[in-house]
């Protein structure tokens, strides 16, 4: 009986090792890694926006108007403009939060620069107060103003309203008309709004003088009933004797 060749041994030992590697490669390409999908939320309308973007600025105007009328904190001093940097910057962000609307103008790219812009010089602001830089905040101080009148006035052309307002400006309530205590509006004058209903008033009962009884002038005799208290006008003179 013939001994397999030395050559026939190599052939069975790459066979061999060929089927192990295949085998070990075959688990791994089992393992699949998923990655998970993060749905982006829907873009805003523009009235949507808007309307957001009020309330966000309604907060920060109301927050910086009370900040600035406290007595608590000097007017242009370095921590009062430090707080106020800070808002105009939390409300930046929260603004730049809301996404572009679904459809995007000129007028909301405008809008979008004067905020940017807005946010750059709060944070020179900021700086310069945190360093106590006098020269650097009184610059940085006028350079935040005009840019916060750049950014009032593109939001008023895109339709805010309340990020077009001055600081400490609160939102108008909803129903400017005139309305009663209760609520409701009323016309004339008459609260409640509803008119009053007329009641014709009763005639007066009309008073009938009793008839006066004229005085007897003269006889010396009177009637069987004695007239009503009059001015006497016989007597010892002036009368009428008998005959």
């Amino acid at each position: 009986m013939r001994r397999p060749g030395h050559k026939t041994l190599l052939l069975l030992l790459a066979a061999l090792a060929a089927l192990f590697v295949a085998g070990c490669g075959g688990g791994g390409d089992e393992t699949e890694t998923t990655t998970p999908t993060i749905e982006e939320p829907a873009a805003l309308t523009q009235d949507e926006l808007i309307e957001q973007g009020d309330g966000i600025c309604a907060e920060v105007n109301a927050a910086v108007g009370a900040l600035s009328s406290s007595e608590s904190e000097e007017a242009g001093s370095p921590e009062q403009s430090e707080k106020v940097a800070n808002l105009y910057l939390g409300m930046v962000e929260r603004l730049q939060d809301l996404g572009a609307p679904e459809e995007s103008d000129s007028d909301f790219m405008n809008f979008s620069e004067a905020t940017e812009q807005l946010a750059k010089v709060e944070g020179e602001l900021k700086l310069a107060a945190e360093e106590e830089d006098v020269v650097g905040l009184e610059e940085a101080g006028q350079e935040a103003s005009a840019a916060l009148e750049e950014f009032q006035s593109q939001a008023a052309i895109y339709g805010f309203e309340d990020c077009s307002d001055e600081p400490g400006a609160l939102p108008t309530p909803a129903g400017s008309g005139e309305a009663t205590p209760g609520g409701e509006e009323f016309e004339g004058g008459e609260e409640g709004g509803v008119e009053p209903e007329y009641v014709e008033p009763a005639p007066e009962e009309e008073i009938v003088p009793e008839e006066e009884v004229a005085p007897e002038t003269g006889g010396a005799g009177g009637g069987s009933e004695a007239p009503e208290p009059a001015p006497e006008s016989g007597g010892e003179s002036g009368g009428v004797g008998p005959g």
